[in-house]
């Protein structure tokens, strides 16, 4: 069984009753009941592959939640179709519970009023994992999320990251081919954010795991995704690396060049262009966006050659900007 995640065409469409203003219409809303369709999710289409981290991101509102609710076996499509480590998540829930791993940040799957290690004993009964191996894989855990220190204290009375790493290791007791992340470090300090994404990497890397991250925290997409898919209003607008999209919504880099000169004339170099300038200070960027723009270290090299320098900066563009761009971009595209 491989762990990779399939989707193709999949759409997603809520019918709602609208409710007409004041007690005339409530009346009409009942006899007559006015219906319209929200499009959840409409046509998309991605692969994962075994041992890839993807994130999937959007807005508020996108569809991301509706498309993991879909390859979890929660929602059923409207249309299109989905396979989630061979199985058809929404036709063999029971099946695909098995293949997978889900943390939601908001919620647990944790009994709130039991010790935490008495959850996980009741989800290893669940799963029907033998008592060796879950003795082995809590031992990792704990020696990777530290969670000895209070898996003897109840559900309600852990921190919101204490919480999060236990949901965690719930979710990969049974070993899961692929696992499903929604927003799971929402709220957390810091520390334990950086500890929370060192578990994942390993499991990504050492283990072999496929995960499907959803998230607004443009940090731990840098730091753990190297591939991104974001959908808007439903529909896929961008499927890509970090590169090629910095590539095409944003610069990519910025050069802050100090000449030795504060007069020294700049003239036209390939590829680069002249952002500002500030007294002896110029920052350079690339010409244009593209798989043909410069690298900053290409562009280093030509600065470097043609000016005489007492200092150089490089500055790499906020990923939060570059998203922002590409959200931009998906509206004025939807607006047509």
């Amino acid at each position: 069984m491989t762990g990779s995640i399939e989707v193709r065409g999949l759409s997603r469409t809520f019918h709602t009753t609208v409710r007409r203003p004041g007690f005339a219409g409530a009346l009409r809303s009942l006899v007559n009941p006015e219906r319209v369709a929200k499009h959840a999710v409409s046509d998309i289409t991605f692969d994962v592959a075994q041992g890839e981290l993807l994130a999937l991101l959007g807005p508020n509102g996108a569809g991301k939640s509706t498309t993991i609710k879909m390859l979890t076996g929660i929602l059923t499509p409207t249309s299109g179709s989905a396979r989630v480590a061979g199985v058809v998540p929404y036709e063999e829930r029971e099946r695909n519970a098995r293949n997978i791993g889900a943390v939601f940040g908001q919620r647990t799957q944790l009994w709130w009023d039991l010790p935490v290690r008495e959850s996980f004993a009741i989800l290893r009964d669940i799963y029907e994992v033998p008592k060796a191996a879950h003795a082995a894989r809590l031992k990792e855990f704990d020696e990777l999320l530290d969670l000895s220190s209070f898996w003897d204290t109840r559900v309600r009375h852990l921190s919101l990251g204490q919480r999060v790493r236990c949901d965690l290791a719930a979710a990969l007791l049974h070993d899961p081919p692929v696992v499903f992340l929604d927003e799971p470090t929402i709220g957390m300090d810091v520390v334990v954010k950086e500890q929370v994404r060192e578990f994942l990497r390993h499991q990504v890397t050492e283990r072999g795991r496929t995960v499907l991250l959803t998230t607004h925290d443009m940090t731990e997409v840098e730091r753990l995704a190297e591939r991104v898919v974001l959908i808007n209003h439903g529909r896929l607008v961008l499927d890509g690396s970090l590169d090629e999209i910095r590539g095409r919504f944003g610069s990519t880099w910025q050069l802050r060049a100090t000449l030795a000169d504060p007069h020294t004339e700049i003239t036209p170099l390939p590829g680069l262009a002249v952002v500002r300038r500030e007294g002896p200070q110029v920052v350079f960027g690339p010409e244009g966006p593209g798989p043909d723009a410069l690298s900053v270290h290409q562009a280093l090299k030509l600065v470097v050659e043609r000016y005489e320098l007492t200092g150089v900066a490089i500055d790499e563009a906020d990923l939060e900007d570059v998203m922002r761009a590409a959200y931009a971009q998906a509206e004025a595209e939807a607006a047509l």
